[in-house]
Formats: C-alpha cells, structure tokens, sequence
C-alpha cells in the first residue's frame, strides 16, 4: 500500500481525525482484510480507536501493536503530524522545531520523539544495493592546519554509496569509518551493494582490487578530467550536499534561538541586573 500524501493539502484533508490515522494502520497492518493473531479469523469490528475485537475467539488486536505508537498516550494524529514534518524537512529537524510546531509540553518529549523515529526510518534487514552505484568520502568537521586529502585527525569521516537511477538518485547508505583504508571502504561496499554491481569512484587507492570481491569498477580520475567531481560523481556528491545542508539545519535553528534568548536576557539584565540562564538556552547547551 503506498497511499502517501504528496504535500501538506493533501495530508491534512487524508488525516484529519484520530479515526482517519487508526483507520490507515489498520490497512498497513491487515492491507487484505482483518485477519485475528490469535485464531486467525478474517471476521471482527472495531472496540476502541485503535482495538479490533475478533469475531470468533473475542480477542482484542491493536493496530498499534509493535510500532512506535505503542504504549504512547500522545495522539495519532499529533504521532501524524510529527512524521509529516520531520520527512518534508530538507535542511533538517531539531527537538527545538518539533516541540515548536506541535506544542509539546517539554524539550525532553520533542526529543524523544525525534529519535525514535529517525530509528524507525531505518529498515532492517535491506536489500543491499544493485545495479550502478556512486561511492566516495566526505568528512564533517572544521578545517585543520597543516592536513590535506584524506588525512583528518579531529573531523567525522562517512562514506557515502548512491544508486544511480537514470537522472535521478535511487537507494542510498552511509556509514560512519574510521579512516579511508581498503579495509574500512571494502567493509562497507561489501555489506552495503550486491556483488556483481558497478561501483563507480575515485581513483583513490582504497577502492582497488574491488574486481577480486566481484564487482564492475569504474574508475574515474578526478584529478585529469576537467570537469567538477560533482559533475563526474553526481548522485554521491549531491547526497553529501543534502546531508551537509540536513546536518547544518537543526545548529542554525539552534544557534538562532540562543542568539534570540541572549539578546532576550541581556535586554533583561539592563534593567533587572544580572543575566538570567533560561531553560532553552540550558538545553541547547546540553
């Protein structure tokens, strides 16, 4: 079932009622019709929002049960609407925005939610990737002195694997590495693309002999073409510009807000006396 609003007209006219959201797990769970876990009974009718009560045996299913719903006081239409706003966020969301824009009680509950379901937008058991595919280095961090290339001491060195999908980008992973050795890069394409698919990099030493793991390698030296890297490798290179621009989205909120709260309290220390440390700026320090 792949029912999905397109933009927020079309999600706030398909979920506008704790029913409506019930009613959409209930699809998801049982899309060929209800069907009991317990004595497998196809006949049953609805108890509570979330509860279906079997025909045949009385039990009751929750259409909540083994989610991130489940045990949760909140709303699903709140649960909804945080969905909708962290996936629609191309420069990112913060615990900060999301207690913003629902109204949550507490920073703590904002973030609580945040990371579960940025855990559950994670598959487990994916398929690996196929066909062609993009791989290559970036690092997070600021500039260190005295290093080049691929040497880093205090920076976040993440390889990227993007599946080329005609003009588009398809399937990716990305994985945190200790430093960009033909151990660390054939770790991660190994458990990351499906043998016999063409991986497409740079002509950087730790991609070679990837033909012994049975893969297609195509090597593109960066450094002879004039065109940009983002030109030569650009599914990959446009994922580390969207992850970068994701990352950078919840600090400028964050760095907003402290700015704001300053500026907040030191107007209030001109006239009270000395500055106040508020609770948000606690938080964010935090």
């Amino acid at each position: 079932m792949e029912d999905y609003p397109k933009n927020l007209m079309e999600f706030e006219a398909q979920f506008t009622t704790e029913e409506a959201c019930s009613r959409y797990l209930l699809e998801l769970r049982w899309p060929d019709g209800f069907r009991c876990p317990r004595c497998e009974g196809r006949k049953g009718w609805p108890v509570r929002s979330t509860l279906i009560q079997c025909g045949a045996c009385g039990y009751q299913a929750s259409v909540t049960s083994g989610t991130i719903f489940q045990g949760s006081r909140m709303p699903l239409l709140l649960w909804f609407r945080a969905i909708w706003w962290i996936t629609s966020q191309k420069s990112g969301a913060s615990a900060l925005g999301l207690k913003r824009i629902l109204g949550l009680g507490s920073y703590e509950t904002a973030w609580s939610w945040l990371h579960k379901l940025r855990r559950a937008m994670v598959r487990p058991g994916r398929d690996r990737l196929r066909g062609t595919i993009e791989v290559d280095e970036t690092y997070f961090g600021g500039l260190e002195e005295g290093l080049r290339g691929r040497q880093i001491e205090n920076k976040t060195l993440v390889v990227i694997a993007a599946q080329q999908d005609g003009s588009k980008i398809g399937r990716v992973r990305m994985k945190q590495i200790p430093d960009a050795s033909s151990a660390s890069l054939h770790a991660f394409i190994q458990a990351s693309i499906e043998p016999g698919s063409t991986v497409v990099t740079d002509a950087w030493t730790g991609y070679s002999d990837l033909e012994a793991l049975r893969y297609r390698h195509k090597i593109i030296n960066l450094s002879k073409r004039r065109k940009s890297p983002s030109d030569l490798l650009p599914c990959v290179h446009r994922v580390v510009s969207l992850l970068k621009r994701w990352l950078m989205g919840p600090i400028r909120e964050q760095l907003a807000v402290t700015i704001s709260t300053t500026t907040w309290t030191n107007l209030r220390s001109d006239s009270i006396g000395a500055p106040q440390r508020t609770e948000e700026n606690f938080f964010i320090a935090c």
